[in-house]
């Protein structure tokens, strides 16, 4: 037989004991002697015997498969995310099968219809970019099926969710910019349909108006799609014309940022003498470029723990009985480097 091929009947037929000696044997059921216990795992090892995933789901109705749903895996906060969330997902015996929708709606409702096919017992979800309507997920919440949403929140009622006060964190950069003597701070902002642009939206203006500092709408530019070429673009633009120029920019995210450094050393703008930035997120190359970039960190491997785990709980719940909806938010940390000061 071929390596990894051998079943319980197999080895029973090789030690002349019956399938159930050798069942009870890899289990350690008491009543089975230490000598035969031994030769049932020395076999097996040797055999490379693995359990049969599909009969083991059967007995205890579950698949121990959970499905992650995301964006992007380029990015690196989702990447972050993933390792916590196999880190809890292995630890508990469970495999994870990932798709990714490259923000795409499309993307989203086949990934889902994959994942159910596969028999998941539950799925982690950062939804896309496009989704506006959540009546593919209403569905599922409506026949009990785990499903925790985290970092992107829809608008939906008693869901469960993981995210981070990004609130706090935007507030938190704004306001040391403030500190750090720069008045005239614009946020190229992320999509408005995502509550994670919003609220990061709103701490910018909040962190504005408690240092006395007028809001200027034209200075709050959206960047839908968020690339480097986009914010680049935006930036040139906005500093190539007008005389009353920004002196600082908070953007959503690092990638966002780092078009905008781009854009301003090509109009020979210092960093951060002439304009101060910031970012959200901490990428990895955040600490690496030149000068390196003050951002929000966000605790991304936690997020994927966290989330992990109220999915096993929900998952582990007896079938039919609902739980109350739990919202963890994590706190996020603003680390301050060279792109940020000015005194």
């Amino acid at each position: 037989m071929k390596l990894g091929q051998a079943t319980i009947k197999d080895i029973a037929k090789e030690l002349n004991v019956s399938p159930s000696t050798v069942s009870r044997a890899l289990k350690d059921y008491p009543g089975i002697s230490d000598e035969t216990k031994k030769k049932v795992k020395e076999l097996a090892e040797q055999l490379n015997y693995r359990p049969n995933a599909v009969a083991l789901s059967l007995r205890k109705s579950k698949s121990f498969t959970i499905g992650v749903i995301i964006p992007e895996i380029v990015h690196f906060f989702f990447s972050t995310v993933i390792s916590g969330i196999e880190e809890v997902a292995f630890a508990n015996g469970y495999n994870v099968i990932l798709c990714q929708t490259n923000e795409k709606l499309s993307r989203e409702h086949s990934s889902i219809e994959t994942m159910l096919s596969n028999q998941i017992d539950g799925v982690l979800v950062s939804f896309s970019r496009e989704t506006t309507d959540f009546g593919h997920f209403e569905k599922l919440l409506g026949l009990n099926f785990p499903i925790v949403f985290f970092d992107r929140l829809p608008d939906l009622e008693n869901i469960t969710t993981v995210t981070v006060n990004d609130y706090q964190g935007a507030f938190d950069a704004v306001i040391h910019l403030i500190q750090q003597g720069y008045k005239r701070i614009i946020h190229l902002s992320g999509p408005q349909n995502l509550a994670i642009g919003k609220m990061r939206k709103d701490g910018y203006l909040d962190a504005l108006k408690s240092a006395g500092i007028k809001v200027n709408p034209e200075w709050i530019i959206e960047c839908p799609t968020g690339t480097e070429k986009e914010s680049f673009d935006i930036t040139t633009k906005l500093f190539q014309n007008g005389e009353n120029k920004p002196d600082a920019i908070f953007a959503h995210h690092d990638i966002v940022a780092a078009g905008a450094m781009m854009a301003l050393k090509s109009l020979k703008y210092k960093i951060p003498e002439d304009v101060g930035v910031v970012g959200f997120s901490n990428w990895q190359f955040s600490s690496m470029i030149d000068p390196p970039l003050s951002t929000v960190s966000q605790p991304g491997f936690k997020i994927g723990e966290e989330a992990t785990k109220l999915l096993l709980e929900m998952i582990n719940r007896k079938k039919g009985q609902i739980g109350e909806a739990i919202n963890v938010v994590l706190e996020t940390e603003l680390l301050v480097r060279k792109s940020s000061v000015k005194i």
